[in-house]
């Protein structure tokens, strides 16, 4: 059969800004509590409900055991600064404007963001952990509680701006923010609150420079509690096939870089660095489970909307790669995305433990919680809500396409140069590079769901990488 009999009719790619404008939601009689949890660098597959073999996230699973999974959760933008102003905003980065890891705090400190919207609709909001768009530690609008760090921060003893103080302590930083966030929670208070707790781990220790750089890339070590340190001792570490990707095809991973090794099997992460990796996501886990068993004793569990993700994935050598997160592969851009909230889903056509295929990125955070709170106020956003999926339906027009982007910076000298412009489908991704003439990349994911074979100078893909490409256009325009 020809590739292009193989294209789908219907792509929706859904870039154009809309207006939410809400009024208070019918399924809750008074707005509930939010809380967010935010992993960095965990990849779709490093939990236990997703089916990783050996690690353990028993609280983490507990949200999946009683709510919903999201089986296809995409970022759309492949690195810590943008997508975290992505799902903050709603917003394609490219509208929000933290285009990198550069130091963008001025412009961090301008974004529209849903906690503001929430704070004015009366909750109480807090801010607990890494912010990461700049390495300015001052609170950003909307929280009426802060507690960041300076940069990348540090995984043990962190220096911490507490509302406007400075103060250093001791322990490991996952255990100093899930305390943090479990005094926010446990607070006597009349109004609803939001906790927006994004973690350091599991990003590895480095040191940044101003622009962004990192100072040593090959010193990055990830560092997990004390007591996690023996976890998973010689575990077998389970490996994708594209591991052993020949990169055929792949011009732009292929290129001769001075001083860099090609890449290959020898190049990708090492099994002790994945398995600290995962003794940092032990310590992540269990303050999920202090904040569950807190919500649930003093009875706001279930009145509360409890949201667990990552800003973006991690290699284990697919592709040859290791730390060089902003590809367009699946490796990347997938994400893990759990929600707890049984006075929705018990509502609707969804049972505790479901499973949703459809399509959820990160630019539909903001719309998805400003519609659950209630809020009437208007925020302008690329994204979508997920309430109608909550409940079980399956809007006809809901996306079967999205976009992702990544603009080029100068850390990691093997992606230098290698912005892009990609358009995922249900069937086909499609990258263009900005930079790299000749480089384009188009794989059919039905077929070839590793990424190993590309199609892009196939004959009878032609039409379907240039319909690709003319959606691209059309959605940048928009």
């Amino acid at each position: 059969m020809k590739y292009r009999q193989l294209l789908f009719n219907a792509f929706g790619l859904a870039i154009s800004i809309v207006a939410v404008s809400l009024a208070p939601s019918a399924e809750t009689e008074s707005p509930p509590n939010i809380v967010v949890v935010l992993v960095d660098d965990l990849r779709w597959d490093e939990i236990g409900c997703a089916g990783h073999p050996f690690v353990r996230t028993p609280n983490i699973d507990r949200i999946a055991a009683e709510g919903i999974r999201f089986r296809n959760a995409f970022c759309t933008t492949p690195l810590c600064s943008p997508v975290r102003a992505c799902l903050l905003t709603g917003l394609h980065t490219h509208h929000h404007g933290i285009l990198d890891n550069i130091n963008r705090s001025e412009q961090s400190h301008r974004l529209k963001t849903f906690p503001q919207a929430l704070q004015r609709a009366g909750y109480e909001t807090a801010y607990v952990g890494k912010w990461h768009m700049g390495n300015d530690d001052t609170a950003r609008p909307g929280f009426d509680h802060w507690v960041s760090m300076q940069g990348q921060g540090t995984s043990f003893d962190p220096l911490l701006n507490v509302d406007g103080r400075r103060q250093t302590f001791a322990g490991h930083t996952t255990d100093v923010l899930n305390e943090k966030a479990l005094a926010f929670a446990t607070k006597p208070r009349e109004k609803p609150f939001c906790l927006y707790i994004a973690h350091k781990a599991l990003h590895p220790e480095l040191t940044q420079r101003d622009d962004g750089s990192i100072t040593d890339p090959k010193a990055a070590q990830f560092l997990p509690a004390v007591r996690h340190r023996s976890l998973y001792a010689n575990a077998p570490i389970p490996r994708r096939l594209n591991v052993k990707d020949s990169l055929q095809g792949k011009s732009a991973l292929l290129r001769e870089i001075e001083g860099i090794p090609p890449l290959g099997t020898s190049t990708g992460t090492d099994d002790e660095t994945v398995r600290d990796r995962l003794r940092m996501l032990a310590a992540v886990d269990e303050g999920v489970g202090q904040l569950l068993e807190v919500l649930e004793a003093s009875g706001k569990l279930d009145d509360t909307v409890f949201i667990f993700t990552s800003d973006h994935g991690y290699w284990y050598g697919e592709h040859g790669l290791s730390v060089e997160r902003r590809l367009a592969y699946e490796e990347a851009i997938r994400v893990p995305l759990l929600i707890r909230y049984p006075k929705l889903t018990s509502a609707g056509a969804l049972r505790a433990g479901s499973i949703i295929d459809d399509f959820a990125i990160s630019i539909d955070l903001a719309p998805t919680l400003i519609e659950l709170s209630g809020a009437s106020e208007k925020m302008t956003v690329d994204g979508r809500s997920l309430v109608p999926l909550l409940r079980g339906e399956h809007p006809r027009d809901w996306r079967t396409s999205f976009l992702i982007q990544y603009n080029s910076d100068t850390v990691f000298p093997r992606v230098h140069r290698m912005g892009y412009r990609a358009i995922r489908t249900e069937r086909w991704k499609f990258i263009r590079y900005n930079e790299l003439e000749g480089m384009n990349e188009l794989y059919d994911l039905a077929n070839d769901p590793y990424e190993m074979r590309n199609l892009i100078r196939e004959p009878d893909a032609q039409s379907i990488s240039s319909d690709l490409n003319s959606q691209l256009d059309n959605s940048l325009k928009e």
